[in-house]
């Protein structure tokens, strides 16, 4: 009999290792895809590739998608100084989008009929998975385990266990989703409106208590220096978090609407990304006209909603991308800060494109460009219309 080839979104958990046996046991051709945005070291693809083969996949690959999610979903992010509510970097919801163009395209690509992922009906990464496959791929028919039988861990590990697969399941008491763009927690405390996430929580423990200076470059809005040394943005990235996570920078809870229409919290820990955030952002402050920063303010915050409700594919997205992109035409220079633990200080920028040239007057101190008289009639012609309509209403 001639097997289904199915697609599986594998990440070595519970919920997709059950579902790969289970499938497997189905007469599914099973082929197990993980997406590598940052967050799998070489031990563990090969850990998970082994479990994979244990669990009966046909075929087990690891797609690097470093590059391709920096240059399609994290350039944008920093372009567009995306903090979700003015604080959450996206971390985990960025990756999402990437893993399942990147596992669609797999699919097509050895013409599966099915794709699989392991999400519960509880939450927003089953909106986010089956969005991009229906939309790229609405003839591959999608297939949801745990939601569908809405299965109990307890129901999980008893079926493996009557497979032969008696492998440790505790919960960790505490979920970590790390990639290039942050890394998630989730715990007992993230469930509740009031408890914080305790310092055992957080991946990365206080080290460093002596502040260090910290230079970062860009060119075009796109981070090409760190002190000093030229890079690629990537491991820019990836130097920047090891060297700023010692002081425990980046550490917050994100309060906020899911997409199913219930509010959820998620505590996070992103030191490079906040840092190259607001960096980005202050050197904006001083290359950007005033209309171009209102404007990307209320571009960027819709830009990283879409990019959350899992709508990365409509094309406003394109056109919000082409916006952002045309607006770095003069973000180009260095910014200087200083680390400290828990937090981090934006000290100044140095750049070609700075607007804030002393020729043009000090703001405060001398204007140059104009007379005193001029600048009495600027103020009397602004206050016109003002004047107008309280002079009409004053009795009211």
């Amino acid at each position: 009999m001639k097997q289904k080839k199915l697609v599986l979104a594998y990440s070595g958990g519970l919920d997709t290792s059950y579902s790969l046996k289970k499938l497997s046991q189905e007469q599914y051709e099973v082929h197990a895809v993980s997406v590598n945005t940052g967050g799998f070291s070489n031990d563990e693809i090969s850990t998970i590739e082994k479990k994979a083969y244990e669990m009966g996949a046909f075929t087990y690959k690891n797609i690097n998608a470093l590059q391709s999610f920096y240059d399609k979903i994290v350039k944008y992010l920093i372009f567009g100084n995306v903090l979700k509510n003015n604080t959450y970097p996206l971390s985990v919801s960025a990756e999402r989008i990437i893993q399942a163009v990147e596992i669609v395209n797999y699919a097509q690509s050895i013409n599966a009929q099915y794709i699989a992922h392991g999400s519960t009906g509880a939450g927003n990464d089953q909106v986010r998975f089956d969005m991009i496959f229906q939309i790229l791929a609405p003839e591959i028919e999608i297939i949801t385990l745990i939601r569908d039988q809405q299965l109990s861990r307890e129901d999980e590990i008893d079926y493996l266990k009557s497979q032969g697969i008696d492998v440790p399941w505790e919960k960790a008491k505490y979920s970590i989703n790390q990639g290039l763009w942050g890394t998630s927690v989730g715990g007992a405390e993230t469930l509740t409106s009031h408890e914080p996430l305790p310092e055992a929580a957080y991946p990365s423990s206080l080290n460093k208590t002596k502040a260090e200076d910290l230079t970062l470059e860009f060119h075009l809005g796109t981070l090409v220096g760190l002190n000093g040394q030229k890079g690629d943005p990537i491991s820019l990235i990836q130097q920047l978090q090891d060297l700023a996570k010692g002081f425990a920078i980046g550490r917050d809870i994100h309060v906020g609407d899911t997409i199913i229409g219930i509010k959820g919290r998620v505590g996070f820990e992103a030191a490079a990304p906040l840092i190259i955030i607001k960096a980005h952002h202050l050197l904006e402050k001083h290359t950007l006209s005033k209309w171009q920063q209102h404007q990307k303010e209320q571009l960027s915050s819709f830009y990283g909603m879409q990019l959350h409700e899992g709508q990365y594919l409509d094309p406003v997205m394109r056109d919000l991308e082409s916006f952002m992109e045309s607006s770095q035409q003069k973000v180009s220079g260095k910014v200087f800060l200083k680390l400290h633990p828990y937090r981090f200080e934006l000290l100044g920028i140095n750049s070609p494109h700075d607007l804030m040239q002393a020729e043009f007057g000090s703001y405060g101190e001398m204007n140059k460009g104009w007379t005193a008289d001029e600048a009495k009639g600027f103020i009397k012609l602004t206050a016109n219309a003002n004047k107008i309509y309280q002079h009409l209403n004053k009795k009211s």
